[in-house]
């Protein structure tokens, strides 16, 4: 099963309490960059990139638990045996 990575943007500060708890799982790759090119999304509320995708929330709690269950959809499509 692939690893999610999961990226955030420095920039947007409203994230900072989300991403520690995410790299408590060691099964997760969560990296910080910079900048992600979204500034409008970086301004307007807490988002990551998960697996290449935005996911974002209204709230800091909110932003965690969307981030789980982007993850946890992606595991069900890989979970799928499509031969």
């Amino acid at each position: 099963m692939m690893r999610p990575i999961i990226e955030f943007c420095s920039s947007n500060t409203s994230t900072e309490d989300v991403m520690p708890r995410l790299e408590e799982n060691p099964e997760y790759d969560v990296v910080e960059y910079g900048c992600l090119n979204n500034c409008g999304q970086c301004y307007a509320q807490p988002y990551a990139m998960v697996n290449g995708e935005i996911v974002a929330a209204d709230s800091p709690a909110a932003l965690y638990d969307a981030i789980i269950a982007k993850i946890k959809e992606a595991e069900a499509w890989e979970s799928l045996d499509i031969d």
